[in-house]
């Protein structure tokens, strides 16, 4: 199976320049430029990608928090409607809304309404990801829940709270962490990063360094899962999770964000991409 090649797009990620004084990227800029250049089936796995923090944004207020995250698609006036009314949102996580907006009605037959909202959500959103036809997302999406259910399995424990309420979905991974009573939770064969990530949570009291290594440990990731794209829009979706982070931390903390800048910048040389991709190519053959 062929995919698309987007050549000039990848290119011209170089381009971006983290702007000290607006304090991040202008993500709807990039998002625009991308969704220009990709096919409108491909831009529906960005969309995807995105939803995420959506979800995110559906999550908070609904639990009353009026925090929003500018990742998100949809404006704080469209979560608010969303949440009434979806309309923008695949159908999986349209029904788990509607479900939870009528508790008596046809969608909660086939959704548990007893969980709490946000694992309800989270848990449709990976689904979904899991059917994606883009490689990357499949992986990037299993490998966020991994982490972020590691993350709430360790802090869970550290504060002698029931991990079974924290982890989202179902697989080998969240399985283990519901069972395990290892340091590890028993993963260290599964995932390579599993006791640095644990450490950054048990031994890490200054919040934004923890968050710090934990970004870093997406970030390598991030580049190993994508490691042999080059011009596809798996590499597009690679791009794109990587100036995710250096956006939030364009916010959070300006040296972070722009340490994570020029290492995104190093990672995307346009001359040293189409040498690698030719030399895998000729490796090929």
């Amino acid at each position: 199976m062929f995919s698309n090649q987007y050549y000039t797009l990848v290119a011209g990620f170089r381009e971006y320049a983290l702007d000290a004084e607006n304090k991040g990227f202008d993500i709807s800029e990039i998002l625009t430029e991308v969704e220009e250049a990709l096919s409108s089936a491909d831009y529906k796995c960005v969309q995807l990608l995105y939803a995420y923090y959506d979800c995110e944004n559906l999550i908070g207020l609904h639990n009353g928090s009026s925090a929003h995250n500018p990742l998100g698609r949809l404006t704080a006036s469209e979560v608010a409607e969303e949440l009434k009314s979806p309309s923008h949102l695949p159908e999986s996580l349209a029904r788990v809304l509607r479900a939870y907006a009528a508790p008596e009605g046809e969608d909660a037959e086939v959704v548990d309404v007893q969980q709490p909202f946000g694992r309800a959500l989270l848990s449709a959103y990976y689904k979904e990801c899991a059917a994606s036809k883009s490689r990357f997302l499949k992986a990037w999406a299993e490998l966020d829940r991994s982490i972020r259910n590691i993350v709430a399995a360790a802090e869970a424990r550290r504060r002698n709270i029931s991990i079974e309420s924290v982890v989202v979905g179902e697989g080998e991974v969240a399985d283990t962490l519901r069972r395990s009573s290892a340091a590890d939770f028993g993963l260290r064969g599964e995932l390579p990063f599993i006791e640095q990530l644990i450490a950054a949570v048990n031994d890490e009291h200054n919040m934004l360094e923890k968050e710090r290594k934990i970004d870093s440990i997406r970030w390598n990731e991030a580049s190993e899962l994508s490691s042999f794209d080059y011009f596809d829009l798996n590499a597009v979706l690679a791009y794109l999770v990587k100036v995710n982070m250096v956006a939030r931390w364009s916010t959070l903390d300006r040296k972070t964000g722009r340490e994570m800048f020029e290492r995104l910048m190093a990672d995307l040389d346009g001359k040293d991409l189409i040498n690698k991709h030719l030399k895998d190519n000729e490796n090929s053959r």
